[in-house]
């Protein structure tokens, strides 16, 4: 019986994914979105990669011109499992970066953050963030002549090819033409090029030592003596080298077809040179030393890119512009297929991903969980959801690590942590270590995936968790007994300009947690459990969003000087959130976030948000039916929602791409296309003045 139920329920959610006018061309769709590149601009830098690993190139088709990339979008190499510690020689310890806080709750709490101004202790904190930090495995590009600059590089014709994950490139230097094919294996750290030239042109395999820097491309060139890479095996067809780094140890594995010579020109610099003017040669990044014999060649990995790419764009969602009219669609339409592709090689492994991804370092390669909403939320709802699955496993691994912050702190259940690497450990923060709304992602995530497959496997497998993350949200809350009401206070909220020791009932974080403790009961439901009283009790008793006489929603019930503070119209309008990537619920008025949105729309400091500003934005006015507001807040022209030629997300001069923006997006044109529960009609996001004509298929509604 509950079978049935599961396998009926399944397929009424799939009736529901599927609003089809006509059948789209998948292929026609991604080709006509292909970038195309014809400069050595820094901010035109192309990727592949396969969620775990991704290499990222120059026009030339490979890392030729790292230092002219750098402070542009970087030349990385990087995957999910590289990374790496600085010598710790005073013994710093986590209990050094711990201080005590009474955000009367009732109990001591204690965070992990600046702990006072001692050396030692200012020294604990510095170590504890940048450590471990992401690395970059190593540059691989063509070994020029010193002679040579990006200057050099002529008649440029790059074409990134969505459909089967390569990049080929065509260019010239003096006389000599070069063409150049780059691919990523689909399940190994690999890249597979082929190149040909008359100029025999070797390629060159450099690998520094880590920065360790904030952000950047983890590459110091003046450290070659705190690191060793040695050949440990070299034939006529491959070469090992072994690179250890402190107590880091990885493997690169060269293998080449035809004749080349492999040759070492400095203690961390190598040389492939070919004997003919075409050379097909692979590059495996593996912790271990791998076997010899089973490494796929260029053409076999060519093979298994083209047969992957094709099988993720026919099995997931669609959204075709081409039939809309307005002249901003076809922008619109590059910007929805190249996040795609950019989420699938960046933000879609086996650990959360950082903000820029696996191109290069922001806050020191490590990942924020309050980020895991925008990067992953749009993966079950663009029928993906195995790739969050695959991401959402780690919390596993994080479970018990969470469990001792909530302990800690003098809390039940289990607290995830803001700002952390493959470890679960929480990296110290004099802000993310206060915020909240990375609380109820598990919940919220979690139920995206079950709504496109119903299983009791899955229910059983991340119930505990449920459990657990909403028994932490029900102790964080307090009773303010003069009103009778529950409240949220002792936290910084998503909008960051806002204090922890001042802030209470930040309107987003009040909503996420009505949301996340009803859906919570919900799976005790699915589970054949009794609902919590106590959680229903704080879901009736939630206090409702605070507000101004004007009727307009406030940043928090503290916030009174919230249309007058630039400190509280800076930062992300977490405001809309509340409405928009949450369905209305009885905290919130329609009326009132109108009236909020309509003041954010012609008041707010846009030149200090966020890329995931504007897609919040846009979730908001399609819940609220301000259609053409959806649209203009995904195609506002500011510089934080500025797209590159490759698809990426481009903030300012240190984050030259932000991923959280382009899942964003993806998870917004879900909502505007498909809709929500209880949404009747086509395409809600949209005006329906018959210029924007927006054909999908596959997409799945928001609850």
């Amino acid at each position: 019986m509950k079978q049935r139920f599961f396998t009926l329920f399944a397929l009424v959610i799939s009736s529901m994914a599927i609003a089809i006018a006509g059948e789209i061309d998948r292929q026609a769709l991604v080709g006509r979105n292909n970038p195309h590149v014809q400069t050595m601009d820094a901010l035109s830098s192309l990727s592949v990669g396969n969620g775990e690993f991704a290499y990222t190139v120059d026009a030339t088709g490979l890392q030729s011109f790292p230092a002219h990339y750098a402070k542009g979008v970087p030349l990385g190499t990087q995957s999910q499992w590289a990374w790496h510690c600085f010598p710790n020689p005073d013994n710093l310890r986590r209990e050094e970066t711990l201080v005590d806080f009474d955000f009367h709750h009732g109990h001591k709490e204690v965070y992990a953050t600046k702990a006072g101004s001692s050396q030692r202790s200012l020294a604990a904190y510095d170590w504890y963030r940048e450590n471990p930090h992401r690395l970059h495995l190593g540059i691989i590009g063509f070994d020029f002549d010193s002679g040579v600059s990006p200057q050099s590089v002529a008649n440029i014709h790059q074409t990134l090819n969505l459909w089967t994950g390569t990049i080929n490139s065509h260019f010239s230097i003096g006389k000599d033409a070069y063409h150049v094919a780059t691919t990523c294996h689909p399940q190994l750290d690999m890249i597979a090029v082929k190149t040909h030239t008359k100029a025999r042109t070797p390629i060159a395999f450099r690998f520094a030592y880590p920065t360790g820097a904030h952000s950047d491309d983890a590459c110091d060139w003046q450290k070659s003596n705190l690191h060793t890479t040695t050949i440990v095996e070299i034939d006529s067809h491959h070469a090992v080298l072994k690179r250890q780094l402190d107590a880091t140890t990885y493997y690169v594995t060269v293998t080449w077809q035809g004749k080349a010579a492999f040759n070492t020109k400095g203690s961390h610099y190598f040389s492939l040179t070919p004997a003919d003017d075409e050379l097909c040669f692979t590059a495996l990044f593996t912790r271990e030393k791998p076997q010899q014999g089973n490494i796929p060649d260029f053409q076999a990995t060519s093979r298994l890119s083209s047969a992957h790419w094709k099988q993720f764009w026919t099995s997931g969602a669609a959204v075709d512009f081409s039939h809309c009219s307005d002249p901003r669609a076809s922008e619109l339409e590059r910007r929805v297929v190249l996040s795609q592709y950019l989420l699938a090689i960046q933000s879609a492994g086996s650990t959360p991903p950082q903000e820029t991804g696996l191109t290069y370092n922001s806050w020191f390669g490590k990942f924020h969980l309050e980020m895991i909403y925008w990067h992953q939320a749009w993966l079950p709802l663009w029928n993906h959801a195995d790739l969050l699955k695959r991401t959402l496993k780690w919390y596993h691994h994080a479970e018990p690590i969470a469990r001792e912050i909530a302990q800690r702190q003098g809390f039940n259940g289990v607290r995830w942590m803001k700002m952390t690497d493959p470890s679960a450990v929480e990296a110290p923060s004099n802000v993310g270590s206060f915020l909240i709304w990375q609380q109820p992602h598990l919940i919220h995530l979690a139920e995206l995936v079950y709504r496109t497959s119903p299983s009791k496997e899955f229910l059983e497998e991340y119930y505990p968790m449920v459990e657990q993350t909403a028994t932490f949200m029900a102790d964080f809350v307090t009773y303010d007994k003069k009103n009778k009401r529950y409240t949220l206070r002792g936290f910084i909220p998503a909008q960051e300009t806002l204090k922890a020791d001042e802030t209470i009932n930040a309107p987003f974080e009040l909503s996420y947690w009505h949301f996340a403790l009803k859906l919570a009961q919900k799976w005790r439901e699915r589970m054949q459990r009794p609902r919590n009283r106590q959680w229903d009790l704080i879901i009736s008793r939630l206090s409702p969003l605070a507000y101004d006489e004007e009727k307009r929603y406030l940043a928090a019930e503290t916030a009174i000087d919230t249309y007058r503070d630039i400190r509280f119209t800076s930062d992300h309008m977490a405001v809309l959130g509340a409405l928009g990537i949450l369905p209305m619920n009885p905290l919130v008025r329609q009326e009132y976030m109108q009236n909020t949105l309509d003041w954010v729309w012609k008041n707010w400091n846009w030149d200090k948000t966020w890329g995931w500003d504007y897609p919040m934005t846009a979730m908001c006015a399609a819940r609220l039916g301000d259609r053409d507001k959806a649209v203009g807040a995904l195609l506002m022209n500011n510089r934080t929602n500025t797209y590159l030629v490759s698809g990426h997300n481009y903030q300012d001069e240190r984050l030259r791409l932000y991923l959280p923006g382009n899942g964003g997006l993806l998870t917004a044109i879900a909502l505007m296309c498909a809709g929500w529960d209880g949404c009747s009609g086509r395409n809600p996001g949209f005006p329906d003045d018959g210029t924007w004509d927006v054909r999908w298929e596959g997409l799945h509604p928001l609850p």
